[in-house]
């Protein structure tokens, strides 16, 4: 009897340990399939990587089309803004031209009586040498150096239209003044002052009229200037 217990004891035992094996096999194949759920974590990397390439695809594309488009629309406004603003400031934008300045004029002057008259005549000429177009009106200050003093001239009176000088443009007015008739030495004039309208800066030329003025006590005839484009006629 007792063999027999001993018998079906390791008969027990060896049925437990065959039942154990298999429960431990079906673990096993119960593990595996977490494992291939695990390698079907590519999706998530697959995810990942998808998430690098949308960030990346947003860094590039969303940085680069909206920040670099958003910086070259500021720099575009600020560009239109200069410009405008360049524009807005500058003569051509207001339509209108600028005076003729001094240092952009070559002034010459020349006699230009003309036989019969009685009294002689010196045209002075505004060459445009600025590089750009410059309007000139009005009337230039004249001024005659004497042996005695200064000379001034005065205005004719006649009207003084405006006009737009091209570079390389001339215009011209011109000086009467009395001729020396007397017989005597009268006053002489040594040089000429000349100040283009509208201007301060004076510019000095040999006089290249008669070299003398009558000596008068008042009464003679004054030394006279028409208007810029009086054609070298100063009356």
């Amino acid at each position: 009897m007792r063999v027999h217990r001993l018998t079906f004891a390791a008969l027990a035992v060896a049925a437990g340990l065959s039942l154990t094996a298999c429960q431990n096999g079906d673990d096993g194949t119960g593990q595996s399939a977490p494992s291939a759920t695990s390698h079907g974590s590519a999706p998530g990397g697959g995810s990942s990587s998808n998430g690098a390439d949308q960030g990346g695809g947003s860094d590039s594309g969303g940085s680069d089309s909206g920040g670099s488009d958003q910086s070259g629309g500021a720099g575009t406004g600020k560009g239109s803004t200069g410009k405008g603003s360049t524009a807005g400031t500058g003569s051509g934008a207001s339509g209108k031209v600028d005076r003729c300045h001094t240092d952009e004029l070559e002034v010459t002057a020349k006699d230009n009586t003309i036989d019969g008259d009685p009294d002689g005549t010196v045209a002075v000429e505004f060459k445009n040498g600025g590089g750009r177009d410059c309007a000139i009106s009005g009337y230039a200050g004249v001024d005659l150096k004497t042996s005695s003093g200064t000379v001034s001239a005065k205005r004719t009176g006649a009207s003084a239209g405006q006009s737009i000088l091209k570079n390389g443009q001339s215009i011209a007015f011109g000086i009467t003044y009395p001729l020396n008739k007397s017989g005597g030495s009268g006053v002489r004039v040594t040089g000429l002052l000349v100040t283009p309208p509208n201007e301060t800066k004076t510019v000095t030329l040999a006089w290249p009229g008669g070299p003398t003025l009558p000596v008068t006590d008042g009464a003679g005839a004054p030394v006279k200037v028409g208007p810029v484009g009086s054609a070298g006629q100063g009356g």
